[in-house]
């Protein structure tokens, strides 16, 4: 981060690359891999409790589709333009969702973390900052935590305020903290509580925030329009999020660019998502098949070289390698 030697390297729900994302497992080798932080996604069940998921729809990272106890759980629901069918954690209680054991999201280009299908239990957010706080005694270094709050609004609408819930939780946290959110309104919200925290907004590569579009309706700016108009945002968040595309399409030139204007308005700046997979690569560093591994080292140091303070990695070791030039 800003003011730091190097930019951190953060365990993308933990070290996700190796193990089920979001278990106490991913997020233990994270650290042990010399991740500077671990990023949790954040959600809620109906009796309010924080859990850590991808999404609050579970059937791709749990074994609930092979529960035939929770077959009546599966709805279809609309969030704004999007309709998804499974099931979700707002209709589960805690004790339920404990029951549940996770499963590799991205089988098919990760089948070695698939192997530790069932192994784990859903974590709740308390039970992640306890396990930091014991990382950080063992590794003998302050870790750090970025927390997203997934779908703010969505779960305001139903009586579960996220923001709320969040800052409650973080606030004895004693690391290095930021908190993240695709909607700029939770991480208002969040300051407003007095969390001690870095605010992070973080922006897709398209479309628009859905706070914006449940307030303004067509009239919403949509990410890239907020991109134009840094000096504003750097009023309300200390820092960026932003798609790995952004710095990288059509060279780096652009994203040394963004990354120059975002410090010259005091913001940081951090992009998602570090992954060697040909399937995730940017298209000049692909070679092979969907699954292996392409030229993940020359699109990492690419990515280092425009100047980020942060960068989110399924497996940390490597944004670690070419960080470091090891």
């Amino acid at each position: 981060m800003s003011g730091e030697r190097r930019p951190w390297v953060i365990g993308h729900r933990g070290a996700s690359g190796y193990r089920p994302e979001h278990t106490r497992a991913a997020y233990e080798l994270a650290f042990a891999l010399g991740a500077d932080a671990v990023e949790p996604d954040i959600v809620a069940t109906r009796d309010g409790v924080l859990v850590l998921r991808h999404e609050n729809e579970i059937s791709g990272t749990t074994d609930v589709a092979r529960r035939p106890e929770f077959a009546d759980r599966r709805t279809t629901k609309s969030f704004g333009p999007v309709t998804m069918t499974g099931w979700f954690t707002e209709d589960f209680t805690w004790e339920e969702l404990s029951t549940l054991r996770a499963v590799e999201r991205l089988p098919g280009i990760r089948p070695s973390s698939a192997t530790f299908d069932g192994r784990y239990p859903i974590l709740r957010l308390d039970e992640l900052l306890r396990l930091i706080a014991d990382a950080s005694e063992r590794h003998g270094r302050r870790l750090g935590l970025v927390a997203e709050i997934k779908h703010a609004a969505y779960f305001d609408a139903i009586g579960l305020p996220l923001g709320e819930l969040v800052a409650d939780a973080l606030a004895r946290f004693p690391g290095p903290l930021v908190v993240e959110s695709f909607e700029e309104t939770v991480l208002g919200e969040v300051r407003q509580r007095g969390l001690d925290a870095k605010l992070v907004y973080l922006l897709e590569a398209s479309g628009t925030a859905p706070d914006l579009m449940m307030r303004l309706g067509a009239s919403a700016p949509d990410y890239s329009a907020q991109l134009e108009r840094l000096d504003e945002l750097a009023g309300r968040v200390h820092g960026i999020s932003v798609d790995k595309g952004r710095l990288l399409k059509p060279d780096a030139r652009a994203g040394v660019e963004l990354v120059d204007r975002a410090h010259d308005a005091g913001l940081e700046v951090f992009t998602w998502t570090l992954r060697p997979e040909n399937k995730f690569l940017t298209k000049p560093f692909r070679a092979g098949d969907a699954a292996q591994w392409g030229a993940w080292r020359g699109e990492y140091e690419s990515v280092f070289a425009t100047g980020v303070d942060g960068v989110f990695a399924d497996q940390p070791d490597l944004a670690i390698a070419a960080r470091d030039g090891a």
